[in-house]
């Protein structure tokens, strides 16, 4: 197996190299990444040096600037790795194999299908991409089929016409076998059968992955609204095939994501609306961890009032979610976050709705029930956000009841469309407040939206997402090669688990004519290793500190020369040329 995969990896380079201009941006048009535990390193020449924490790793530092150091933990931020995305793949790779991308047909399959939505073009564009890369490329997904228009050859049609090429309807799981029972042009992009009535999707399965997965090489995850859960199109078959990656989609979302974790842009405060705060209330411990204001709309505001002492009528009350507001308004008080909720509401009368009045939110009277913020909550939050840098906006403004003569939540969406042309970085989550901010958004507007809101009260909540746990690592940073090796045209051997390098350090004494590398995920044993090779002067030696069960791929990938030979703590996976 290895040694297909060395053959595989011969003479590739990183895709970016490649084709720079050819991808769809990214988050805000700037670099994704982050690197958990490296945020502690500073850099030099280019390369993540410790420079503080464990004082054997600033002396080491300290004592050895003229060579790069690298370390990675797999660049974890709250349970997301580093993981491997399309735009990083080889593009030469992608020829000739099979690539299955599990999209999602919330977005592919929207009736207003808008190709110039940001989330619309990376999922084209990753299905567009694969097939003018020369791959043979298969479609999965699930979708709503209580109507006409959403059988196959109605879907197959409407993806056709977004794509401007030719997807084929198969009424069947395997590609392996359907492709053998029909004759079916190589150009075709093909969809399987829907996923949705087949229960063995939702059990994930391992058998019903191994038949969805056979005879396909490459698996491009692009559902990101699917990443919370435990599915056969989306964990399963990552177990049988042998490159699984991210498509352009979801890299986008994940990115996305990993950006409402970032703290540089203050103050960050975030509004939160809807109800069921007891599910909810684990995630303010991340959210206290990075806002500097919390702004309570919706039902979640009577639970938060309730626990702040303000008289809130007792059938707007979720007893069950008390204690957990309770700790709420403890965390804000001991992380110094800034607690706004509601000053008054406009109300329906119960026996006529055509009846409304504003209320103080502390003085409802009977008979009266709220349906939306009133005109001064909508002012103060109108004043809390004016000088922020950074907002989310999570959960609808809504009640238990409604009226249509009210219209705080597209007010509050005015309010930050107008700031987010003041250089505020606004997220909106969640179905009813994305829809209110495409009706109100500008083209000036730089609102980021983020539909389903389930994966990010998950990631709020610090669990790992099962769809991004499944999909393969990569390694977080571009290795520059020219300042390792004195001459990376060479032919490269790797060392699996190098241990202290003995090994290792002996070839490259030995063999001049090759390049060595060392991969150990013990970063003490690395540095003993660096230090070797920086005593004796060795130019065709180095030493990485990685787990190369997940970073192996990534890594080699973009050496420039030829990789020869692969070794597992001495064993020999490949030869040397003759």
């Amino acid at each position: 197996m290895m040694g297909h995969l060395v053959n595989l990896l011969h003479g590739t380079v990183f895709l970016n190299k490649l084709y720079p201009n050819d991808f769809p941006k990214l988050f805000k048009q700037k670099t994704c990444s982050h690197t958990g535990n490296l945020g502690k390193f500073h850099k030099y020449n280019g390369a993540p040096l410790a420079w503080q924490g464990s004082g054997q790793l600033a002396n080491h530092v300290a004592n050895s600037v003229n060579h790069e150091i690298y370390f990675s933990n797999g660049g974890e931020l709250n349970g997301i790795p580093h993981i491997r995305t399309l735009r990083e793949f080889p593009r030469e790779e992608l020829f000739g194999k099979v690539a299955m991308v599990r999209f999602d047909s919330n977005i592919l399959l929207r009736r207003e299908c808008d190709k110039k939505n940001q989330s619309v073009y990376n999922a084209t564009y990753t299905i567009k991409y694969l097939h003018e890369a020369g791959a043979n490329v298969i479609l999965v997904s699930d979708w709503n089929m209580n109507t006409p228009e959403f059988h196959i050859e109605s879907v197959a049609d409407f993806v056709s016409e977004v794509l401007q090429i030719q997807v084929v309807p198969l009424h069947g799981s395997s590609f392996n076998k359907l492709s053998k029972t029909n004759g079916l042009e190589k150009e075709n992009i093909l969809l399987l059968e829907n996923l949705s009535n087949i229960k063995e999707e939702v059990a994930n399965s391992l058998e019903f992955a191994r038949v969805l997965s056979s005879g396909v090489d490459i698996f491009v995850n692009d559902s990101f609204s699917n990443s919370h859960k435990v599915l056969a199109s989306t964990v399963g078959v990552t177990r049988f095939c042998y490159v699984c990656i991210a498509g352009f989609h979801f890299e986008e979302r994940l990115c996305l994501l990993k950006n409402l974790a970032e703290e540089s842009r203050k103050p960050y405060v975030a509004i939160l609306g809807g109800g069921n705060l007891y599910d909810k209330a684990a995630s303010f411990q991340f959210l206290a961890s990075r806002c500097q204001g919390f702004v309570f709309v919706g039902m979640m505001s009577f639970q938060v009032m309730h626990a702040l002492g303000v008289s809130v009528p007792r059938n707007l009350v979720d007893h069950k979610a008390f204690n957990e507001a309770l700790d709420i308004v403890r965390l804000a008080r001991d992380r110094n976050v800034q607690i706004l909720y509601p000053k008054d509401f406009w109300c329906r009368k119960k026996c006529d709705p055509t009846q409304l009045q504003v209320f103080p939110s502390h003085e409802i009277s009977d008979g009266w029930v709220p349906v939306d913020l009133g005109p001064a909550s909508l002012e103060e939050i109108c004043s809390m956000l004016t000088n922020c840098k950074k907002i989310i906006w999570i959960g609808p403004v809504k009640f238990t009841d409604s009226s249509k003569y009210t219209y705080g939540a597209s007010k509050l969406t005015r309010i930050l469309e107008q700031l987010s042309q003041n250089s505020c970085e606004i997220t909106v989550v969640g179905t009813m407040a994305s829809k209110l901010v495409r009706q109100e958004k500008s083209s000036l507007s730089l609102i980021n939206m983020v539909e389903n809101a389930s994966v990010l009260w998950e990631f709020l909540k610090g669990r790992k997402l099962p769809g991004v746990m499944a999909v393969d690592r990569g390694y977080p940073f571009e290795i520059n090669w020219n300042s390792i090796y004195s001459d990376p045209a060479q032919s490269l051997v790797v060392d699996i688990g190098s241990g202290n390098g003995l090994f290792l350090l002996e070839m490259a004494r030995r063999k001049q004519d090759l390049n060595f590398l060392g991969l150990e995920i013990n970063e003490k044993l690395v540095l003993r290793c660096l230090d070797s090779i920086h005593q004796f002067g060795i130019k065709n030696g180095y030493f990485i500190a990685t787990n190369a069960t997940s970073t192996f791929h990534s890594i080699v990938s973009s050496y420039p020369g030829e990789l020869v030979l692969v070794s597992i703590q001495g064993m020999m996976l490949s030869k040397f040329p003759n």
